[in-house]
């Protein structure tokens, strides 16, 4: 059986498979699949943000944080449209044992490093953190740490009404699919936010989706392919909230990974 960390429902292995799916682990563990969406200070440019996460923050402070296994950062790129203020500016994703998220936040590393480092480079007012499973629809080829796949997130919330259970059965089971058809798709992932996050009410957002391709050109053609407009694009309206899809484009920088740190 799989287990969610923070809930006492269970996926089972067979189900999992049945829908020609799994969920990311460390050995035998299942993984905390952190996403941190954060945005520049108020007078810092995007590029000043995003070379200071990666050439200092990143290196000097947040990875020498030892609960964390893996650790990757995703700038974002243009692509389409540019908003005039995104919500997001780039992503941390941080790979953590469940076990061990509490004393993450109680080392010195964190408290006296990447803690006070934090607002010399971001708005952490505007920060949205989402403690996921991160579910696996295409696995696509073995990561590397040199790769020059782009990705596409997809922020999600549930219509009204709609019980969060249904809401991920329908996200696997229905919608999935339908993504897995994307002419050019390389990896597709569904990272559903755990149950802790419900436990006092509603969490921000209920899933964040990631689509990988070659380049900005696959995804273009992506976008405009009858699989997306007639069958993926159509389908959002049947169990997500239309107000609450966010995307964004990003590039990839692994910082500890993608092998896993003892």
């Amino acid at each position: 059986m799989l287990r969610d960390h923070k809930a006492d429902n269970f996926i089972g292995d067979n189900v999992a498979g049945a829908i020609g799916m799994s969920i990311t682990k460390i050995g035998d563990m299942i993984m905390i699949h952190q996403l941190i969406f954060a945005h520049a200070k108020p007078g810092m440019t995007e590029k000043e943000f995003q070379d200071y996460w990666l050439n200092v923050h990143a290196v000097k402070y947040a990875s020498k944080i030892p609960q964390i296994k893996k650790y990757k950062i995703d700038c974002r790129i243009p692509f389409g449209p540019e908003p005039e203020d995104p919500l997001c500016q780039g992503v941390a994703e941080i790979w953590l044992n469940p076990e061990e998220q509490i004393a993450s936040l109680q080392t010195q590393e964190f408290l006296q490093g990447a803690r006070l480092d934090e607002p010399n480079w971001a708005a952490f007012w505007r920060t949205i953190v989402m403690d996921t499973n991160a579910h696996v629809l295409v696995e696509g080829p073995p990561e590397t740490k040199d790769s020059n796949l782009i990705k596409m997130f997809m922020l999600v919330k549930r219509k009204e009404g709609m019980p969060l259970e249904d809401f991920r059965k329908y996200s696997w089971e229905t919608h999935g699919p339908k993504v897995k058809n994307l002419p050019g798709l390389v990896r597709y992932y569904q990272c559903m936010m755990v149950d802790g996050f419900y436990g006092v009410g509603e969490a921000v957002l209920d899933a964040a989706y990631m689509l990988w391709f070659e380049n900005t050109d696959a995804l273009a053609k992506a976008m405009e392919s009858s699989e997306y407009k007639q069958e993926v694009e159509p389908d959002l309206a049947n169990f997500v909230n239309p107000k609450y899809i966010h995307t964004f484009v990003t590039d990839e920088h692994w910082v500890i990974g993608p092998e896993p740190r003892a």
